[in-house]
């Protein structure tokens, strides 16, 4: 019911340019690997996608009261949302995990390889998780690049505006199963970068060169930031 009320009323809306759409298989496990501009990318590619998408969403959607906590909470749902508790360490691993399981059952997950918005409209260089998730499955990756989203919903907007056209463009799918396994980071750098080419190819982006991350608070996370780690 999700998808047969909001996609109708999201193309009226927004009169969104979908390209590519033929390029998503309509089964098996497959990683739509995608730039992030906006809290609209996580509508705009459920909407626009052949198939049912999961991706991960921060677990407070899923948890406020009352009328307004009820609605976005469906709402997420519909959307093919998955609650999950964001930050580091055993978190991260348990979102990985429970990406890693929905690919395993066939099923088809949205990921930002950036890992958050852009809030200046570059590219950022792609951290290495879904790169880990498409080695490790066999899943083919399909990169996306989003047009116009930050111009419907810019960072820090509680509601979208109208009257601006958003183009989704889903591009070939990636095997990169020749680049090694899973447990190579050579093979996770190479695939991460292959993602990111083609990414940047569909969207156009000027290139940041570095990793979007918040900046260090501190002396020692400084340091970590600048020590050779790989970004998962």
């Amino acid at each position: 019911m999700g998808r047969i009320v909001l996609a109708p009323l999201a193309r009226l809306v927004y009169r969104p340019r979908v390209e590519g759409r033929r390029n998503v298989p309509r089964t098996g496990p497959v990683i739509i690997a995608s730039n992030h501009l906006s809290f609209i990318d996580s509508i705009a590619i459920p909407v626009a996608a052949p198939r049912r998408v999961h991706f991960l969403a921060k677990s407070s959607y899923f948890e406020g009261h009352g009328a307004r906590g009820a609605l976005i909470r469906n709402f997420m749902q519909a959307v093919g949302a998955i609650p999950v508790n964001r930050g580091a360490g055993q978190a991260a691993l348990d979102a990985l995990e429970q990406q890693r399981q929905l690919l395993s059952d066939g099923q088809a997950v949205a990921l930002y390889p950036e890992g958050t918005r852009s809030t200046d409209g570059r590219l950022y260089k792609g951290r290495t998780g879904a790169a880990f998730l498409a080695l490790e499955t066999g899943a083919v990756v399909v990169p996306v690049g989003l047009i116009g989203t930050d111009k419907a919903m810019p960072v820090g907007a509680k509601i979208p505006t109208f009257g601006h056209r958003v183009t989704i463009r889903f591009g070939e799918p990636i095997d990169l199963s020749h680049l090694g396994a899973a447990g190579s980071g050579r093979a996770r750098r190479q695939a991460t970068d292959a993602i990111m080419s083609a990414i940047h190819d569909l969207s156009g982006q000027e290139l940041a060169g570095v990793y979007n991350e918040v900046p260090a608070q501190g002396a020692i996370e400084k340091i970590k930031q600048a020590l050779p780690h790989e970004r998962r």
